[in-house]
């Protein structure tokens, strides 16, 4: 998991934690002036307005779009063992906890739907919005994006029309660019806070199947996960999502999703979509590092590489083949594969998008037509029961609209394991995500093929794959 490669953890904001007292050392100036460059201006504003100059005029736009989320949901408690021993009564028994998170969130339409963090509500059994006059709505979650970290949410405003958050329309963000993060950090009520776009297309975040941020130095804390990255005219450009921090507290190096991620979900909420439908570009890729830039005699690292291509799919169609580097998409840079997936994400199927290839030694500008990827063969979801290692499990079969549903590689075949949370799979290990491969060493391409194998056995020896390692386990009656 790419998150094992950070030195410092991740913490999602809607996690409270401590505030960490400390400050900077301040970098030391160098005396003189320097050479080619011109002298800071350092005379008194010339007049009262420059004197008055402020970010006032966005706040007071913005602010009042920007809500509060509260959500609480159920905890089941384990039993304590040490009391169940000694006849603890209650204390053995488990027991039901509620447990309450905080987040912010936007008004992104005047009817009252409000889009935040997937992470803010999940699992969520009651959710209030408090809006920035301090009125407090019961809300209900009208879509949920796990694989983006994106909810859209909805109250009853009785016909009143709220105040809205624009939704910037052109990806032109860029890096030094001056910004406003609005929310609730710690609960303390709505706050405030300015700095630059740091960086553009961090995508080794991995806090999302789509790992694609905006990184800011505008101070975001607990709290703050949902509410708005906001530019100069009042757009949300960016949805704050997590932080870096040995503490929990803001350090200067916060993340929010992008304005194109957040439009693609709203808008699929406002057409009554259920879920997010999204394209494909049915080739595997891989990014480009050193030593493949060496190999593949390029000058450079950076790139995706295609390494397999999905016979009559989108790629292969525009004429994309196995080892052409993908440079650029949309007119915007491809550093690595994490920039492809997002760029095919922000589509719609029936798309088209601008890719330039390297193939061979020169460029090449393609247009790929983004399908929706397909759903063959048929999911054939299966609860399997009975006397057997993976009773208790739900299958289906692996099809690229199901790979693309859990975000695996698009070119997977077989019998995925999609549940795992009950019965003897559980027991025995077995997990969700797992591919079945074999049973007795017999292949297993259906999950037809695996419930026969599974009922013809009297013993079972069950290979399956994870996380691309193959992991063998036998069992008896």
């Amino acid at each position: 998991m790419r998150l094992s490669r950070l030195l410092l953890p991740l913490v999602l904001l809607a996690a409270c934690s401590p505030r960490d007292g400390s400050t900077a050392e301040a970098p030391h100036s160098l005396g003189g002036a320097v050479p080619g460059l011109a002298e800071p201006n350092r005379a008194p504003p010339s007049d009262f307005v420059t004197m008055k100059m402020s970010f006032a005029p966005i706040v007071k736009r913005a602010a009042p779009a920007v809500v509060n989320v509260f959500s609480q949901r159920v905890v089941r408690t384990q039993a304590d063992p040490f009391w169940s021993f000694f006849g603890g009564g209650g204390m053995g028994v488990p027991q039901n906890r509620v447990e309450g998170s905080l987040g912010s969130g936007v008004i992104v339409r005047a009817d009252g739907l409000i889009v935040t963090n997937n992470h803010v509500v999940e699992g969520g059994t009651e959710l209030n919005v408090v809006l920035a006059d301090r009125r407090e709505f019961p809300a209900k979650v009208v879509l949920s994006d796990a694989r983006a970290d994106l909810a859209v949410l909805k109250i009853d405003t009785k016909g009143e029309r709220l105040p809205v958050m624009p939704i910037a329309d052109k990806d032109s963000v860029q890096v030094g660019d001056l910004v406003l993060a609005i929310g609730d950090p710690f609960g303390v009520g709505q706050t405030v806070t300015n700095g630059i776009v740091s960086a553009l297309a961090r995508t080794d975040v991995g806090a999302n199947d789509f790992s694609y941020f905006i990184q800011t130095d505008a101070a975001i804390n607990p709290g703050n996960s949902g509410g708005p990255m906001v530019d100069m005219d009042g757009n949300l450009i960016g949805l704050n999502t997590l932080i870096y921090s040995r503490t929990g507290s803001s350090a200067g190096i916060g993340f929010a999703i992008p304005a194109a991620m957040v439009r693609r979900v709203v808008e699929t909420a406002v057409g009554g979509g259920k879920a997010v439908n999204r394209p494909w570009l049915g080739a595997k890729t891989e990014t480009v590092t050193s030593d493949t830039a060496k190999s593949l005699g390029l000058d450079r690292a950076g790139g995706a590489m295609v390494t397999a291509l999905y016979p009559s799919g989108p790629a292969a169609r525009a004429g994309l083949g196995e080892g052409d580097v993908i440079v650029a998409a949309d007119g915007q840079p491809v550093t690595d594969e994490g920039v492809l997936n997002y760029r095919v994400a922000t589509h719609k199927p029936g798309e088209a998008m601008s890719v330039q290839i390297r193939k061979g030694a020169g460029l090449r500008t393609l247009d790929v037509r983004l399908d929706a990827p397909p759903s063959t063969p048929a999911r054939d979801e299966r609860l399997l029961a009975g006397r057997e290692p993976l009773a208790g499990a739900t299958v289906v079969n692996l099809s690229p609209a199901v790979a693309e549903e859990y975000g695996l590689d698009p070119l997977l075949t077989g019998v995925l394991i999609v549940k795992a949370e009950r019965g003897f799979a559980a027991q025995a290990g077995f997990q969700a995500g797992d591919i079945v491969r074999a049973i007795n060493d017999r292949p297993i391409t259906s999950t037809a093929s695996l419930a026969e194998a599974l009922r013809s056995a009297q013993g079972w020896t069950v290979t399956v794959e994870r996380a691309g390692r193959r992991i063998t386990a036998s069992f008896g009656l």
